[in-house]
């Protein structure tokens, strides 16, 4: 059944109402799409399946194992408000024929957003200004800071040209920044070695990919220059946490990190301690805007799907081999 065109499509929207009021702030396009149900907590989810075409995902849906997707024999597509669908996703979906899409083009440009102003931040100081004077420094202290540089001009490495990725290889460009870059799948990509050995700015946006556990380590940090500054916006997954601390505990190296091994970080990490450390918690995709605008997102994919339309944001299995 390529759509349901010929009859009102049963959604059912497994939400949390305070990210629902962020995906749908006019839920209007939402309830047009047919027959729209509302889950308030994943766990009623067993339940609430029975009649489903359609099932609206987000953060925490547990995996639709064969037994769940047993009580939704109809259930055609899984439309995700967020970007990864490998903890939910199993091999029974695509078994059973469902389809899959998810919201993440729509979180690029939030996400970049930040990555930019990390890197604005770490090479103009900014960070350890803040930490000088919060921790009570004397002005004459706090001003001493590292050599400080312009975007325009500088050699910034960006790891992986994801969807994010590019976003962000759009905004520095776009302010003058001498950019490579280093993905197996990107023409003119550099080695990694490289790209750390030359990067003023060494940029994280790879997926969370087996081959990529722990990409930069002590070897590869070890070969970033002195004064250099790493921005992981990505996947903790990507960074080996102790070689990391041990390279901004010497203060050699500077860091903006959004994405943690640990989430919510312990209040006595060292990570928290560290002058040359700007922390965010988990929140680079979190603007009102960008909320918003991955709702529309999952409400045209469904509505192409009602209408036997081809789906602009699927994710079939090979393509989810390469996701992070």
């Amino acid at each position: 059944m390529p759509g349901c065109a010929d009859s009102p499509v049963r959604v059912l929207v497994s939400v949390s109402p305070r990210l629902r009021e962020q995906f749908f702030p006019d839920p209007a396009a939402l309830l047009a799409l047919g027959d729209v149900r509302l889950v308030d907590d994943h766990r009623a989810l067993p339940e609430s399946l029975p009649g489903t075409d359609v099932l609206v995902t987000s953060w925490g849906t547990p995996p639709l194992t064969a037994a769940l997707l047993d009580r939704a024999p109809g259930l055609r597509l899984v439309a995700h408000t967020g970007a990864t669908v490998k903890p939910f996703v199993t091999g029974e979906l695509w078994a059973r024929g469902i389809r899959v899409t998810q919201a993440g083009a729509a979180m690029a440009r939030s996400v970049a957003e930040v990555a930019l102003t990390f890197t604005l931040a770490l090479l103009h100081q900014v960070h350890r200004f803040d930490h000088a004077l919060r921790s009570g420094l004397p002005w004459e202290t706090a001003e001493r800071a590292p050599a400080r540089r312009e975007i325009l001009g500088c050699p910034i490495g960006v790891i992986g040209a994801s969807r994010t990725g590019r976003a962000y290889l759009d905004l520095v460009r776009a302010l003058g920044a001498e950019v490579s870059v280093a993905d197996p799948y990107h023409d003119g990509a550099v080695e990694l070695d490289e790209l750390l050995s030359t990067s003023r700015i060494v940029a994280v946006h790879a997926p969370a990919l087996p081959e990529t556990r722990h990409l930069l380590g002590a070897r590869e940090l070890a070969l970033m220059p002195d004064g250099a500054g790493l921005v992981n916006t990505a996947r903790s997954w990507l960074v080996e946490v102790a070689a990391l601390l041990a390279e901004l505990r010497t203060g050699r190296l500077d860091a903006a990190i959004d994405v943690f091994d640990e989430e919510p970080l312990p209040v006595g990490h060292p990570f928290r301690g560290l002058p040359n450390a700007l922390l965010t918690p988990h929140q680079a995709a979190g603007t009102d805007s960008g909320r918003a605008r991955q709702g529309r997102l999952v409400v045209e994919e469904i509505a192409r799907y009602a209408g036997g339309v081809p789906l602009e944001h699927e994710v079939t299995p090979d393509l989810l081999e390469r996701m992070g």
